[in-house]
């Protein structure tokens, strides 16, 4: 079994992910809220443009927390909670509420979870699309 220690998600790799899927919204014309959180669930950072509707605040956060749990991009969940799939009860199933709607990817290091970026405020494709730029830009 290896014990080799995987970097966890730093406060300059969230800014950059923070960035990253900004710029990519903003090339597409989006105003969104991003939020990236730690391996633990915490806030590392979160960023609301202007113009962006109020409650994309919450659900870019959701997003990222439900992309955590699971460890899987919300856009590939959004089938299993629909009646009689897999986790059709879950969102209901806990305190802290999930969100089944893509625009949350899990992001990984070295193969091991580190963190999640929620993104909202666009459509669910862009929003997923953003997500996954910003995960992608990450070196």
């Amino acid at each position: 079994m290896s014990t080799t220690a995987v970097t966890p998600l730093t406060i300059q790799d969230a800014e950059a992910l923070v960035t990253a899927a900004r710029q990519a919204a903003e090339a597409a014309g989006a105003t969104v809220s991003v939020t990236v959180l730690d391996a633990g669930g915490h806030l590392l950072a979160f960023r609301r443009d202007d113009r962006a509707v109020l409650i994309s605040g919450e659900t870019s956060t959701r997003k990222a927390y439900t992309a955590l749990q699971l460890d899987a991009p919300t856009a590939d969940l959004v089938e299993a909670v629909q009646p009689g799939g897999l986790f059709h009860t879950l969102p209901t199933a806990l305190d802290r509420p999930l969100l089944f709607i893509a625009g949350g990817v899990p992001v990984h290091r070295d193969g091991r979870l580190i963190g999640a970026i929620g993104v909202g405020g666009g459509a669910p494709e862009q929003d997923h699309a953003f997500a996954t730029a910003a995960v992608e830009a990450l070196v």
